[in-house]
């Protein structure tokens, strides 16, 4: 007997190359992401704003190949509103449909905050600049942003972000699923209805991820950390174990009611194709079970 669930929206996150090298393994990860046909792809940027000139040309390039939508990060921290009104232009002369709108980190050689401190501000003055003409994403923390003075202002915070206009929202990665759905349940009994994805960044290397979760705050369980490290140099056991992983994850988010899945890819198609793969998230986004 066939079992078909509702559908699952798919997308997946590029960041922009800087080699020729790098433009080459991102051409290859999108078209074979593509054939997933995920309901849109994001290119952010580097830490402190760093490749931010590269963001909307990666985006382009990348609607361009695939022909599916391509939303482009835009941040406001230290940026002084004249900047983020010109890239607001230059995103809707492009014909960008979709932006994902962050605080951002403080960029590179830059002391003051700009006109813009928070997130919710910037999704205000898009809306106030461009009217309903991008879908806006915004941040969310099911294990709570690191920088929060405590779990219920963070869910206030994430409130004024959907009050100012955001249209849905893509969480940091996380690996325990009850985290996000108590952040759903949380957020919908503020009143929050937008849909909220799920972040997943599959796991590949362990001291990158390990680097990756201090900065941002997102906890990796302890019995994660004890098999990854007993692993050790093995990429291939680490690999098929973060597959596993990975995919039990994302089963659990999506038969518990996730109405999508974000990969964090790395410009990396091989971890996240599988899990789609092994979930049965095909072309239509359905997912199948026997």
């Amino acid at each position: 007997m066939t079992v078909q669930r509702p559908h699952v929206s798919l997308s997946f996150e590029f960041f922009p190359p800087r080699s020729p090298e790098a433009v080459g393994k991102l051409e290859a990860t999108r078209i074979r992401l593509a054939r997933l046909r995920p309901e849109f792809f994001s290119v952010t940027f580097g830490a402190g704003g760093s490749t931010k000139e590269l963001t909307l040309e990666t985006a382009l390039a990348t609607r361009a190949a695939t022909g599916i939508d391509t939303a482009p990060h835009i941040s406001c921290m230290g940026t002084p509103l004249a900047q983020i009104r010109s890239v607001l232009a230059q995103y809707r002369e492009a014909g960008v449909k979709r932006v994902v709108a962050l605080r951002g980190d403080m960029p590179s050689g830059t002391t003051g905050f700009g006109e813009l401190r928070y997130g919710n501000e910037l999704v205000a003055f898009i809306r106030a600049e461009t009217g309903r003409d991008f879908v806006i994403e915004v941040a969310a923390y099911p294990e709570f942003h690191p920088q929060a003075p405590s779990a219920e202002l963070d869910l206030l915070n994430f409130k004024r972000k959907v009050e100012a206009g955001a249209d849905g929202a893509i969480t940091q990665y996380f690996y325990n699923p009850d985290a996000y759905f108590r952040f759903v349940d949380s957020v919908r009994r503020l009143g929050v209805e937008i849909p909220i994805i799920p972040g997943v960044m599959p796991i590949t290397n362990f001291s990158q991820l390990s680097r990756f979760s201090e900065m941002c705050g997102a906890e990796i369980p302890r019995w994660i950390v004890k098999r990854l490290r007993d692993f050790g140099d093995d990429r291939l056991a680490i690999r098929n174990f973060g597959i596993d992983v990975t995919t039990e994850l994302c089963a659990r988010l999506v038969e518990r009611g996730a109405p999508g899945l974000h990969f964090y890819t790395m410009n990396q198609y091989e971890a996240s194709e599988a899990v789609c793969r092994n979930l049965g998230l095909g072309a239509d986004g359905d997912v199948v079970r026997a």
